[in-house]
């Protein structure tokens, strides 16, 4: 009897430690639910927490300037000194800049944002055979738009500026500025309100900022999504001859994701003279304002340097052969607006046509 006692006590015990084991895990599984579920709900109720929007505006480049963004800090500074970097490089108003410098035959040395700049623009240039030039600042302000302003020029100036004018005369080899001729300017404008809007956008995403709409003096980069969490939505404007910018019925909406946009146009920039309209936009290879139907030339592209550029150059280049440069780049999208005896009509490219609203 004692043995057998001995031999199913511990037989007991083992039962009994059996039958606890489970009561156990019984009671404590609704907890651990609980708690993983109260878990969630805070890291949810955290992740959904509706980050506030902010807004900076203000001027650069003789233009004004706004931001749209997803973040709980206002980064106004930040904004500026990405800003101001560009303008120290790439300004022709500021007469320290590296590109005034270079102008002035005061330096040959350049800078990293030059250099990404320069890099666009000459890639556009060979592009479109020389339709956006750099070097066409002498021309231009011949003809009353640039820096300088006098009388119309004749065709000996005009011949003899064009000496001065040609994009593959102008170069950078080890970090120094070349010109073939040290009279050439090289005027950046054209290209360096849309690389500074790409540079404020990488500002937002090295801060992980992934909701925003940057927009400098008309040109814009937008990612992800506008404050009522739809797609951000971007004007076009009719053309018109009111040079005050007064009138800005729109001619269409573009929406937009994760892009850039440019614009240019001939119709609120030019002026009269011997009875026809003289416009702003100078074909660098002949040297005269451009005689084309293109009134206003929109252009979305990955970036806004490369949007920029193009829709200069497709301005210089009229409908038909900014045709055939889009229709070897599919990363580009256009919306052209052209006058006709009619009137307006519009030309787009098939690929932006999901994404217009009116």
């Amino acid at each position: 009897m004692d043995n057998d006692k001995q031999t199913t006590t511990p037989s007991s015990s083992t039962g009994e430690a059996t039958k606890a084991e489970p009561r156990l895990r019984k009671w404590h599984l609704p907890f651990l639910v609980m708690l993983a579920v109260g878990s969630y709900l805070a890291i949810t109720h955290k992740l959904s927490r509706e980050v506030p929007f902010q807004r900076n505006e203000g001027t650069i480049f003789g233009t004004v300037f706004h931001t749209t963004y997803q973040s709980d800090t206002l980064l106004t500074a930040d904004i500026m000194a990405a800003l101001h970097d560009v303008d120290r490089s790439l300004s022709m108003f500021n007469p320290q800049s590296t590109i005034s410098r270079i102008n002035a035959s005061l330096s040959d040395s350049t800078d990293s944002l030059l250099e990404q700049v320069m890099e666009i623009a000459m890639a556009v240039s060979k592009d479109t055979e020389g339709a956006f030039d750099v070097t066409v600042a002498p021309l231009v302000n011949a003809w009353g738009f640039g820096f300088k302003h006098g009388s119309m020029p004749d065709s000996v100036q005009v011949d003899s500026l064009r000496a001065l004018v040609g994009w593959q005369r102008v170069r950078i080899t080890d970090h120094r500025f070349e010109k073939d001729d040290p009279s050439m300017v090289v005027d950046l404008s054209a290209v360096a309100k849309g690389f500074a809007t790409d540079r404020v956008a990488a500002l937002f995403a090295s801060k992980g900022i992934r909701n925003y709409m940057i927009e400098i003096g008309g040109e814009i980069v937008t990612h992800g999504q506008n404050p009522k969490h739809q797609p951000w939505r971007i004007g076009v404007s009719q053309p018109d001859d009111d040079s005050t910018s007064t009138n800005n019925e729109l001619q269409t909406i573009i929406r937009m994701k994760d892009c850039a946009l440019a614009t240019s146009g001939n119709y609120r920039n030019f002026y009269i003279a011997g009875g026809r309209k003289i416009a702003h936009t100078i074909d660098p290879r002949t040297g005269y304002p451009v005689q084309h139907s293109i009134l206003s030339s929109t252009v979305v592209a990955p970036d806004c340097a490369t949007a920029d550029a193009y829709a200069t150059a497709f301005m210089v280049l009229g409908l038909e052969k900014a045709q055939q440069v889009l229709a070897r780049n599919p990363k580009l999208q256009a919306y052209f607006i052209y006058d006709t005896p009619e009137g307006y009509r519009v030309w787009m490219s098939e690929n932006l046509k999901e994404n217009i609203e009116k």
